[in-house]
């Protein structure tokens, strides 16, 4: 791997999905969810906003 190549690291997976993050070389994370054939990307201050959601979510849901 070269340094102009981000780190990825998988966060987590299902049959259907995945989460994944990339430590770019510049020092930025960003996040990712593949959806099927759908991707999402964030940046930190998103997947932070996201994770909330989520967590909202899940309450409401119970």
């Amino acid at each position: 791997m070269s340094d102009s190549e981000p780190m990825v690291k998988t966060l987590g997976e299902t049959e259907n999905y995945m989460a994944w993050k990339a430590e770019e070389p510049d020092g930025e994370t960003t996040y990712h969810l593949d959806l099927n054939n759908v991707t999402l990307h964030f940046f930190t201050e998103e997947w932070n906003e996201f994770l909330d959601l989520v967590k909202k979510l899940e309450k409401a849901g119970h």
